[in-house]
């Protein structure tokens, strides 16, 4: 991967996925390009999931797969666990604390997931018990980052996790110091990612949080929709 001077940092669901034409349309610019451009993949799905959708969609292989909004870390070729990321994410991790905490609002409907280095919920619609749960863990003094997207997923995750988290992480560990990226993403939970000072791109289909998010000099707002958003915001940046 250090031999790599691009990286294209993205999220999956409604940001590189969504549009297959605008999708081959992207990945066929980055095949003929003579840049050589690693792909990091920046999900909220888990391991199984991602692996899943990027096999129905026919995406490449990525380089660095980034699952469970940023509480796992996997690297190519065998998409092998970053274990000291591991180990990071369950510092001061009380999962059990905060199912405990979450039972005293029954809105919050909690996801299967196959682990719970995140403990995730639905809810539709409704800000007021988000803000009282919110509110409930700080109050309980429970460790944790808190994320809240598409006016549905409510994320608890350990604390300093995240996506942006996550990516700052591989690009120190991964990838060589003067690399030219690209983030992109359309959520919530690609918020952090979005904030750090490096190029980014929120797509023409970005939901109420993004597109209310504050403007810094390297984000770009692209008018077209999920990969050909990341096609437009990429030939901004790196044409």
């Amino acid at each position: 991967m250090r031999e790599k001077n691009f990286v294209l940092a993205t999220d999956l669901d409604g940001t590189l996925v969504g549009d297959n034409s605008a999708l081959c349309a992207l990945l066929q610019h980055f095949e003929e390009s003579s840049l050589q451009i690693a792909l990091v993949y920046i999900t909220g799905r888990h391991l199984a999931s991602a692996s899943t959708l990027i096999l129905e969609e026919k995406l490449p292989k990525p380089d660095v797969l980034i699952t469970d909004i940023g509480t796992a870390i996997y690297t190519s070729p065998s998409l092998s666990e970053e274990k000291a990321w591991t180990e990071k994410m369950k510092s001061n991790w009380d999962p059990n604390e905060i199912i405990k905490i979450s039972e005293k609002f029954p809105l919050l409907k909690r996801q299967a997931l196959p682990t719970d280095d995140r403990i995730s919920f639905t809810i539709h619609q409704n800000e007021e018990i988000v803000k009282e749960f919110k509110n409930a863990l700080f109050e309980n003094n429970i460790p944790h980052k808190f994320v809240y997207s598409s006016n549905r997923d409510v994320d608890i995750l350990p604390l300093n996790s995240g996506k942006g988290e996550a990516l700052v992480y591989t690009l120190q560990n991964y990838f060589k110091d003067n690399v030219q990226i690209l983030i992109a993403g359309d959520s919530g939970n690609d918020l952090d990612m979005l904030s750090l000072d490096y190029p980014s791109v929120v797509v023409g289909n970005a939901q109420k949080e993004l597109v209310e998010m504050d403007n810094h000099p390297l984000l770009y707002r692209a008018t077209k929709q999920f990969a050909g958003g990341i096609h437009e915001g990429w030939l901004h940046f790196y044409n």
